[in-house]
C-alpha cells in the first residue's frame, strides 16, 4: 500500500507529535537507565519473536515498564521494538512510525494513571493486592488510548464509517491485555523484591507456553484456510468462466455481514460460506458448467443438485459452523420458489440469505459463458426490485448501502484479469435479475 491518503499521513503526523510531547521532559538523571535499556531490549526481542513466530504482540515487558519506570522512561521502552519489528504491508516506515507513536502515547497514559492511583508505592512495597487496582486502571487506560487511535486510523485511512470504526475494539483488547498486565505486574513486583530482575524474567516462561498453545491454534486455522482454498481452486479449474467468483461472493458476504454489525467471528464464517457456496459444482458434469446458452430443463435439474452435493462435502468440517447451511440453502427464495427444498421467508437460514444476495450480485456483474457483465448500478437496482420475493430486503439494503458508499472492488474478473475499482454508482440502469447457475 504505497498510496497512503494525505489525511492518513496528517493523522499519523499528529499522533507522532503527541508522542514526542509525551517523551518530554526526558527521563530524569536518576532514572534507572540500565533497567529501561534492559526492558527495551527484552521488548524488542519479544516483539520480533511474536510477529515472526506467533500471532499477536508482546505487552508484558511493556507493561512491566509502566509499573517500574516514570511515564516518559516507560514510553521510551516501546520505541526500539515498535521501530524494528517486522511489517508485512507497505509503506513499512510509515507503519513502524505509526506503531511506535501510538504505543508511546498509550504507555505514557497508562503510566500516568498508574502513578495517580498510587501504584508505584504499592510496587515498591511489594503490596500486590493494593497494586491490582492501579494496575487495572493502567491497563484500561492503555487499551482505551489504543482503541481511540486505532479507530481513528480506520476512519481516515480505510474510510470505515464512524459508527463502526470503534465498535468492539476496546472489549476485544481488554482480556488479552489484562492477562499481559497481570504478568507485567508480577514482573515489576519481583524486580523490586530481593530476588531482583532475574526472578522477574521467569514470569515470561508461562507466557511463552501460552503463546505456543495459541500459535498451535492459529496453525490449525491456517490448515483450515488451506483446505478451503484447495476446494475453491478445484471449482475454479472445473468452471473456468466463474474463476474468482467464489472469492468475490465471500467478499460481498463479508461486506453485508459487517454492514449489519455482526461480530468478527460470524463475519469470518459468512466469508467462508460465500467462498464455499458453489463447492458442490465439483459433482456436476463439466460440460453443463461450460455450456454456452440456456440449459434444458433436465440439465437445470442436474445443476440444481449442486447445493446438496456441496453440503455433503462440507458436512464433516466442524469449524465452518452455519456456513454449511448457507452452502445448502443459498438458492432458496423468500417466496418459496427456490431450491433444493422450497423454503419460505425466515425458514431460510440467515447465512443463506446473505450469500444469496452476494451470489446474485456477483453473477450479474461478471461475464459468464451465458451472459455479459452488467453495470453495478443496474445490479443493485435489480436486487432492490427483487427484494421481498427472491431476496431478503435487509440483506439487499445492507449491500446497496455499503457498495454505494465504498464501491465494489472484486479481486478478479471472470477471465482472470484484475479488475479496476468500480466506484459507487449514481445513476441506476434497468436490468433483469441475474443468478448464478
Amino acid at each position: 500500500m504505497e498510496a497512503v491518503p494525505a489525511r492518513a499521513r496528517a493523522y499519523v503526523a499528529c499522533v507522532v507529535l503527541g508522542a514526542l510531547m509525551c517523551l518530554l521532559p526526558l527521563p530524569a538523571p536518576r532514572t534507572p537507565w540500565w533497567a529501561m535499556t534492559l526492558l527495551a531490549v527484552l521488548y524488542a526481542c519479544g516483539e520480533w519473536l511474536a510477529r515472526r513466530r506467533f500471532p499477536g504482540t508482546f505487552y508484558p515487558v511493556l507493561l512491566a515498564g509502566v509499573f517500574l519506570l516514570p511515564p516518559p522512561a516507560a514510553a521510551l521502552v516501546a520505541l526500539p521494538g515498535a521501530l524494528l519489528s517486522p511489517v508485512e504491508r507497505r509503506p513499512a516506515w510509515l507503519r513502524r512510525l505509526w506503531r511506535a507513536a501510538e504505543l508511546v502515547v498509550a504507555v505514557w497514559a497508562a503510566g500516568q494513571v498508574f502513578r495517580a492511583l498510587g501504584g508505584r508505592d504499592a510496587v515498591v512495597a511489594s503490596d500486590v493486592p493494593y497494586a491490582l487496582g492501579p494496575a487495572a486502571g493502567a491497563v484500561l487506560a492503555f487499551c482505551a488510548v489504543l482503541t481511540v487511535l486505532d479507530g481513528g486510523i480506520l476512519v481516515v485511512a480505510e474510510r470505515v464509517p464512524v459508527r463502526r470504526a470503534w465498535r468492539g475494539l476496546l472489549l476485544r483488547s481488554l482480556a488479552p491485555v489484562g492477562v499481559h498486565g497481570l504478568a507485567g505486574l508480577m514482573m515489576a513486583v519481583l524486580w523490586r523484591s530481593p530476588y531482583g530482575p532475574l526472578a522477574a524474567l521467569l514470569v515470561l516462561l508461562p507466557m511463552g507456553v501460552s503463546w505456543w498453545a495459541f500459535a498451535q491454534y492459529h496453525r490449525e486455522r491456517g490448515a483450515h484456510q488451506a483446505t478451503i482454498r484447495a476446494l475453491v481452486q478445484a471449482v475454479d479449474i472445473k468452471d473456468e468462466y466463474t474463476r474468482g467468483h467464489s472469492e468475490r461472493v465471500g467478499q460481498a458476504s463479508m461486506m453485508i455481514a459487517r454492514e449489519l454489525g455482526m461480530d468478527d467471528e460470524r463475519v469470518e464464517v459468512l466469508r467462508f460460506a460465500g467462498i464455499l457456496h458453489d463447492v458442490g459444482k465439483l459433482g456436476v458434469p463439466t460440460r453443463l458448467l461450460r455450456k454456452d446458452g440456456p440449459l434444458t430443463p433436465e440439465e437445470r435439474r442436474v445443476i440444481e443438485l449442486h447445493p446438496e452435493y456441496g453440503h455433503e462435502m462440507v458436512r464433516g468440517i466442524s469449524f465452518l459452523g452455519e456456513a454449511r447451511a448457507a452452502v445448502l440453502h443459498h438458492h432458496e427464495r423468500l417466496d418459496g420458489s427456490g431450491y433444493p427444498y422450497g423454503l419460505v421467508g425466515s425458514q431460510i437460514p440467515e447465512s443463506a440469505r446473505v450469500v444469496a444476495v452476494a451470489d446474485a450480485f456477483d453473477a450479474m456483474t461478471s461475464t459468464r459463458s451465458y451472459s455479459r457483465a452488467r453495470p453495478v448500478a443496474a445490479a443493485l437496482e435489480e436486487l432492490e426490485r427483487c427484494a421481498g420475493r427472491q431476496f431478503d430486503p435487509v440483506m439487499v439494503a445492507a449491500l446497496v448501502r455499503v457498495v454505494r458508499r465504498s464501491g465494489w472492488d472484486p479481486v478478479v474478473t471472470a477471465d482472470g484479469v484484475p479488475s479496476r475499482r468500480v466506484h459507487p454508482p449514481h445513476s441506476p440502469v434497468s436490468s433483469r435479475a441475474g443468478a448464478d447457475r
